[in-house]
Formats: structure tokens, C-alpha cells, sequence
């Protein structure tokens, strides 16, 4: 499977924009490459807005232009979404400034897409008379290596099934959105003291 390192701060801020993040999920909902214009009219927005994130997007090789084609005289411009593991690194030391921002800026970009998944499946919940969800949440015990393996394992079964196939018509659309990370203890709360406080002399 393919691998995106975002290593650097403007690669983050550009790919934690929630409305960049909105135009990369219709890009993948769409199942193929698509142009400017039907990602804006399924959004509602117009194509110049839209085409100002798509280029920001290219940039950093989240979208790929794949093919061009005239239509009436304009050049259509097909574009494909990334599909692989994407990968936030930086290599700054632990606490030098750059460090801390890379983090506010990877905090934010998780934060983001952990809410608009939460919104699609609430949109799903209340407004759908036939409602289909999994929810899971299970604690594993396993080596970092083993874990690592098992999210690749599970990657790679979803592959099939990110692609459109228009040769099924009854294929509809589904969002899978996991998590896998490490449990971290709590640190414990210091003990309070039992000396009785210090009284003033009198």
C-alpha cells in the first residue's frame, strides 16, 4: 500500500483545513476520478472556491490530476484522491517550538476529522428511517509490531471496497472510520500530606 509523509507544518495546516477534509471525503465518495465542477455542485459551492482547496490539496499529493478531456470547448480537469496511509512526521527535538506547533497543528487536524465522522453518523441516526451502523470498542493486547501489522491487515481488506463498481447497482455508500492507539496511564495524583499546616508563632 502506498504511504504519504506530511512532514512539515504548512503540509499539515493544509491538510487539517476542515473544508479541504470535506473535499477529499467527496472526492472519495465519488469512486472515481472527478473534475472541480461535480465536487462543487455536490457540495453546493462554487467551482472557483473549490478549486483554490483542490490546488492546495495537489500541492501536497493528496489529489492527483489523472486525465483531461473538452467539453464544449473547456478542458475538464479529472482528479484523483490519494489512496494509502498518510503519515504525520516530523523530526524536530521533542521540545523546540516547531515541535509544539506540528503538534497543536496534528491535534487540530485529528479533532477535526474525529467530529465530521461523528456528524455523518448522528446525520445517519436521525434522519434515516432504515439505519445501518457498527460501533465497536474493544481493548487488545498485543506487541507495537503485531499492532502495526493488524491495521495494515485490516487496510487492506477494506481496498475492494474503496473503489466504485458500476457494474453493481445495488452498492451504496458507507464511511469506515477507526482508531487504533495505545492506552496511556494516567499519572497518579499526588498523595496529600497528613502534617498538620504550619502555625504561626505566636
Amino acid at each position: 500500500m502506498q504511504q504519504k509523509v506530511l512532514s512539515t507544518i504548512e503540509e499539515i495546516k493544509i491538510y487539517s483545513d476542515p473544508y479541504r477534509i470535506q473535499i477529499l471525503n467527496m472526492f472519495n465518495k465519488q469512486g472515481r476520478p472527478s473534475t472541480v465542477k461535480e465536487i462543487a455542485d455536490k457540495l453546493g459551492e462554487v467551482p472557483a472556491k473549490v478549486h483554490y482547496h483542490v490546488k492546495k490539496l495537489e500541492k501536497i499529493g493528496l489529489l492527483t490530476l489523472v486525465s483531461t478531456r473538452e467539453i464544449n470547448g473547456i478542458i475538464a480537469k479529472y482528479y484523483e484522491p490519494f489512496q494509502g496511509e498518510i503519515h504525520l512526521r516530523h523530526e524536530e527535538e521533542d521540545h523546540s517550538p516547531l515541535k509544539q506547533v506540528f503538534r497543536s497543528e496534528t491535534l487540530k487536524l485529528l479533532n477535526e476529522m474525529y467530529e465530521q465522522s461523528r456528524q455523518m453518523f448522528m446525520k445517519q441516526a436521525e434522519h434515516s428511517d432504515n439505519m445501518f451502523g457498527q460501533i465497536s470498542d474493544m481493548t487488545l493486547y498485543a506487541s507495537r509490531e503485531e499492532v502495526e501489522q493488524l491495521y495494515r491487515d485490516i487496510t487492506k481488506m477494506c481496498e475492494p471496497y474503496t473503489k466504485r463498481n458500476e457494474q453493481k447497482g445495488d452498492q451504496k455508500v458507507f464511511q469506515l472510520f477507526s482508531t487504533l492507539s495505545q492506552h496511556v496511564e494516567e499519572p497518579p495524583e499526588p498523595k496529600k500530606s497528613k502534617t498538620p499546616p504550619h502555625q504561626p508563632e505566636e
